[in-house]
């Protein structure tokens, strides 16, 4: 069933039917508010809606985290804001959820653009960080910094370790995770994979894949199946930026965004 999505919404409420406006997907253990910046900027010339996806932010929570669920949630999301069509910009798991998107609902995207991810499954180490966030004790713990140091041991990287706790909020005098860890534990398997069953299909817009050139997520070799899936792509490459490419090098994404959205 897909759920209502909460949002941040920026920009000058412009005539969407002219001009669609912008919804941006943020990835796995991220919310809307990590995009506030970027999101500003392109409300300069875009109506733009950053979403939280599912058991993320301040949406709601459910057992289901597979693509088309929360594809299925942005398709909500539209008809919820009256939007016929909308830009959609997603970062690694929200560029998998806007791309099941754009292939089951093909006519509701005027553009897409994936950020730093491809069409395939990933092995990656992200069950370890959700069992060390589950196994700090909440409970006995009153700040982030402590928070922290006992996640260090299974995520060592200083700047991670704090993108993680910005998941903590304050309740009752206790701290809390935004995110629902036991759906993201036991639906790791999704979050990682692609589902095949969309894999027959084609999303003819106008497409951007953008990718840091310090990443390995895209590769020469995931080309063709992204041609093949988005016959209109484009891939583009941020050099010298990571995984998180926007938060890396906000200026170059820019740039690369809003020269593609000004085409599309």
């Amino acid at each position: 069933m897909a759920l209502d999505l909460a949002y941040r919404a920026s920009g000058e409420g412009r005539d969407t039917a002219a001009h669609p406006p912008i919804v941006i997907l943020h990835g796995l253990f991220g919310s809307a508010r990590n995009w506030t910046s970027v999101a500003k900027d392109l409300a300069q010339t875009w109506d733009v809606y950053a979403v939280d996806l599912r058991n993320h932010g301040e949406s709601p929570w459910s057992a289901q985290m597979d693509y088309p669920a929360m594809a299925g949630d942005i398709i909500r999301f539209l008809d919820s804001q009256g939007l016929d069509r909308a830009h959609v910009i997603g970062h690694s798991m929200g560029g998998k959820t806007a791309m099941v998107a754009a292939l089951t609902h093909p006519n509701r995207l005027a553009s897409l653009t994936v950020v730093d991810i491809a069409p395939i499954p990933y092995e990656s180490g992200m069950s370890a960080f959700v069992t060390a966030m589950q196994s700090v004790p909440l409970a006995d713990v009153k700040r982030r910094a402590n928070v922290e140091a006992q996640l260090a041991p299974v995520v060592p990287d200083p700047g991670v370790r704090a993108f993680l706790t910005q998941n903590l909020v304050t309740k009752d005098g206790a701290l809390h995770w935004r995110l629902n860890l036991d759906a993201l534990a036991d639906q790791m398997t999704s979050i990682n994979g692609f589902p095949e069953a969309v894999l027959d299909r084609s999303y003819d817009g106008p497409t951007l894949f953008l990718a840091g050139g310090a990443s390995d997520y895209v590769r020469a070799g995931q080309h063709a199946l992204i041609h093949r899936l988005f016959p209109k792509s484009q891939i583009e490459i941020v050099a010298g930026a990571g995984h998180w490419v926007h938060a890396e090098d906000k200026q170059s994404f820019l740039s690369h965004v809003q020269a593609f959205l000004n085409r599309a």
